[in-house]
Order: C-alpha cells, then structure tokens, then sequence
C-alpha cells in the first residue's frame, strides 16, 4: 500500500479541513495517509512516503512559513518523491466575473503555486488550487476592516455566511484533484 503524507500550513484552519478532505479522499482511494499541521509538528523523516501533499493558506499574498521550511528542508529527498502542492486562496474563486475572472484565476495559480514550485525547487506531480475562506469572527480588526468591502459582494455572489464564515472552497473540486492524485501515487 503506498504512503502518502500531507502537511500543511494554517493561519485560520480552512487549509487543515482541505487537508482532512484530501486525505478521506486518499484514503478512499487506497492509501494510506498521514496529515501533519506543520506549526505544530516538525516532520523529521520522509522515507517511508511515496507521496507528499504540501499545502498552504494564502493570505496578504504570501505563503505560511512552515510548509515552505518543510520543503527547503527535504529539498534534496523530494526531488525522488512524488510531490503535489495545494494552496486555500481567495484568487482561486475571485468574485469578478467572465474574462477577468479567468485571469485572476490563471494569474494567483501561476504566483502561489507555479512560481512557488520553483523557487523552492520542487517538480509536483500536481497542483491544487483551491478557494479558502473569509471567516470575520477569527480576523485581526485591521483585516475586518480592510475586507468589509467584500461582505456585499460575497453575499451577491451567493455564498452564505455562516456565524461570520463564508467559504469559497468547491469541496467536489477538492474531492475530483485528489482522486486524480490518487490515481498518480
């Protein structure tokens, strides 16, 4: 049976319910996975994994540290695994429309997750790109403030906040990459 491990990074939590979503659908699948929260666990050891799923939260633009340490880390014994990155980002289900969503879309794939493959020298099997979350009852006051703006757009857009929460996650999305990566472990 092969191993796979998931580790991921966090800031609010969506990236560790993506990460457990993930891992059900591995494991479904037939494998056997191991989901690490890389703030609270140091993973010394990736021998005995035949696939890594790193994955972070997006927020102001940048990655969470610890999935990137993990990486730079394991940079020389990753480059013999079979490796997939996954990030939870607002870009992923922007709230323009048409054209411009597309483009939104294309670009936050290419900075968070592209780019991101490169400079820190990883060759993934595959990449998920995936919406996150805005959840008001867990923001600093500063980013309450600077992201009430979009309440009304969310809410036009048909998502539904629940207790301060609006998810933009396509879980069914989430669930098809994961079979496919399954399929590729």
């Amino acid at each position: 049976m092969n191993k796979a491990l998931i580790i991921y990074g966090t800031r609010y939590g969506v990236t560790a319910s993506t990460s457990e979503i993930i891992a059900d659908t591995l494991r479904r699948s037939g494998l056997d996975v191991e989901v690490v929260d890389a703030k609270k666990q140091k993973v010394q050891d990736i021998s005995e994994f035949d696939l890594i799923v790193v994955g972070s939260g997006i927020q102001m633009g940048k990655w969470t540290n610890e999935p990137q340490g993990f990486i730079k880390k394991h940079q020389n014994e990753l480059s013999t695994k079979k490796v997939a990155l996954f990030v939870s980002c607002g870009s992923a289900n922007p709230l323009s429309e048409g054209e411009q969503k597309e483009k939104e879309m294309a670009e936050g794939r290419r900075k968070y997750l592209e780019d991101k493959a490169a400079e820190l020298g990883v060759n993934p099997i595959a990449l998920g790109f995936f919406g996150g979350c805005y959840n008001f009852t867990k923001m600093s006051w500063f980013f309450k403030r600077t992201l009430s703006s979009i309440k009304p757009k969310l809410e036009s857009a048909g998502y539904k906040e629940k207790a301060g929460l609006y998810d933009l996650r396509d879980i069914e999305a989430v669930r098809a990459w994961s079979k496919r990566l399954a399929e590729m472990a």
